[in-house]
C-alpha cells in the first residue's frame, strides 16, 4: 500500500484534472443512488470530483483516500461544501460501522486491493435497502474486447481533446502513470462475475466501452 500511495501522491502534483475516462460515468453512477440518501462512503476518493457530487443529493459524504496529496487537493477543490469529510486512511484497516451507510462508491480503486474482501467490508457496512456503486477496470480478454480496443482509444483521445484541447497527458503525467500501471492488476470480467454471483446475489454487471466494469448492487 506504501507503492500505491507513493504512485498517487505524484500523480496528485502532475495530473491535476483527475480522470477522464472515469469521470465519464459519474453521471451513470449517480442514477442508482438511493432516494433517501443521509450517509455516504467513497472509497478511493482521488481529487474529490465525485465526492462533490454525490454532496449534491446526501446529507453527508465520507470519502477515504490513501493519497495525501490526493486528500489536499480534494479539501481545496471542496471547501465550499460542509458535507463532506475527506479523511486520509487505508480503508482494509478503517472500521467502518455494520449497517451504517445508505450508498457507498468506488471509483478505479478496487483493482489496487484484495477484491473479495473489500466487498464483503463494503457489503456489512452498507444499511439494509443501501446500494453498492462500483466502477473500475477489467482485463481485457478475447475477441471482441481486442475489437473494442480501437474504439476505446479513439473515445478517449476525443475526450482529452474536447475538455483539455491536447492529444496527451504531459510527459511528467504519462511517466507518472505508466510507473503506477507497472504493477496494477486487473480481473478478468469472468472473475468479476463469478466473486458477484457469490456474494452479491443480484447484483447488475456491466461492461463499459472504456475498459471500465459496473456493479450495481442493492442490499
Amino acid at each position: 500500500m506504501s507503492t500505491i500511495q507513493k504512485d498517487f501522491d505524484r500523480i496528485a502534483l502532475v495530473s491535476p484534472d483527475g480522470s477522464l475516462q472515469n469521470n465519464r460515468y459519474h453521471n451513470f453512477l449517480l442514477r442508482h443512488l438511493p432516494s433517501n440518501c443521509d450517509d455516504v462512503l467513497e472509497i478511493g476518493c482521488g481529487q474529490g470530483e465525485f465526492s462533490r457530487r454525490l454532496a449534491e443529493s446526501a446529507t453527508c459524504v465520507l470519502a477515504l483516500d490513501l493519497s495525501p496529496e490526493m486528500i489536499r487537493i480534494a479539501r481545496a477543490s471542496s471547501a465550499q461544501l460542509s458535507n463532506i469529510e475527506f479523511q486520509i486512511a487505508d480503508v482494509m484497516s478503517y472500521d467502518l460501522a455494520p449497517d451504517h451507510f445508505d450508498c457507498i462508491a468506488s471509483i478505479a480503486t478496487l483493482h489496487h486491493l484484495p477484491l473479495r474482501e473489500i466487498i464483503l467490508k463494503m457489503k456489512a457496512a452498507l444499511k439494509p435497502g443501501g446500494v453498492l456503486l462500483i466502477l473500475d477496470l477489467f482485463d481485457p480478454r478475447g475477441m471482441i474486447d481486442a475489437f473494442l480496443n480501437p474504439m476505446a482509444v479513439s473515445v478517449s483521445v476525443t475526450l482529452r481533446l474536447i475538455h483539455h484541447h491536447h492529444l496527451l497527458p504531459s510527459r511528467e503525467a504519462r511517466a507518472a502513470w505508466a510507473t503506477h500501471e507497472a504493477h496494477d492488476i486487473y480481473p478478468t470480467m469472468k472473475e468479476v462475475r463469478a466473486l458477484c454471483a457469490e456474494v452479491l446475489p443480484g447484483a447488475k454487471i456491466r461492461k463499459h466501452l472504456l475498459w471500465r466494469y459496473s456493479i450495481v448492487w442493492h442490499k
